[in-house]
């Protein structure tokens, strides 16, 4: 896949795909608790999406995708897909990935939730994930490179004696929702695609309580820690600028 420069129009589009994509997500702070079943945030997200934000959820269709996100609960790494069955329950830790497109462009994001009480260790991973993915788009900038973000990531995650898992990356996004580059959690310093302004692409760690080997369920679609173990995950989606880096994703909580 080719990598796709934006210019500052397609950048302005992308940053209101993702402030409305912020949105979504404060929607839910107030509803995912629980009881509630994976299903009822599929329905509630793609009614508000559609509804309320008059855009599309793009993941919905997407490669055969049946829904509007992927619920990752607890030894779930990604791609957990919702049920009606599947009720969220006092201690999980639930990673909810969404996607929105409007006028034409995509934004992709997603945010940890704990439900009720959960353990410190729990607590722990979900916490030092998002140092990672922070870590990581904070050494977004122009001349950096690809293998700069990876182990920026990798170090914080390896340090707290998390893996990071190597199956599944983040990616270039824009009037697709996958473009060029693939962006990997781990690397060396130095190595890979040289960023420039006009870049967009996610920054979205999958972290292990155990080792980073995942395996895909029967459904097709599921993947799981190999050990069982806990995995968590965050994500933005980021524009190279002419400075920096900028988070067309960020939710209110997260402005300083």
């Amino acid at each position: 896949m080719s990598i796709i420069l934006k210019n500052a129009e397609q950048i302005e589009l992308m940053r209101n795909s993702g402030q409305l994509l912020a949105k979504v997500f404060a929607m839910l702070d107030g509803y995912v608790q629980a009881g509630v079943s994976t299903m009822d945030i599929n329905n509630k997200v793609d009614d508000f999406i559609c509804n309320e934000l008059a855009s599309r959820p793009a993941s919905k269709g997407q490669y055969d995708y049946p829904y509007v996100l992927n619920c990752s609960i607890n030894e779930v790494v990604c791609h957990g897909m919702p049920k009606a069955t599947q009720r969220l329950k006092n201690g999980d830790i639930v990673n909810l990935d969404i996607t929105l497109e409007k006028n034409g462009f995509v934004a992709d994001s997603s945010k940890m939730y704990l439900i009720g009480q959960v353990t410190p260790l729990a607590k722990r991973l979900v916490d030092t994930t998002y140092q990672a993915m922070w870590a990581g788009i904070n050494s977004v900038k122009p001349g950096a490179t690809l293998g700069d973000v990876g182990h920026a990531i990798q170090r914080v995650a390896e340090n707290a004696g998390y893996s990071v898992v190597r199956d599944y990356c983040g990616h270039g996004i824009g009037e697709q929702m996958h473009e060029g580059p693939q962006v990997l959690h781990y690397g060396e310093p130095g190595t890979g695609v040289t960023l420039e302004p006009g870049m967009t692409f996610t920054i979205e760690p999958m972290i292990n309580q155990g080792g980073y080997r995942t395996k895909t369920k029967k459904d097709g679609w599921t993947v799981v820690t190999r050990d069982g173990k806990l995995s968590a995950q965050w994500e933005h989606t980021v524009a190279v600028t002419e400075t920096g880096v900028e988070v067309l994703t960020l939710r209110q909580e997260e402005m300083a």
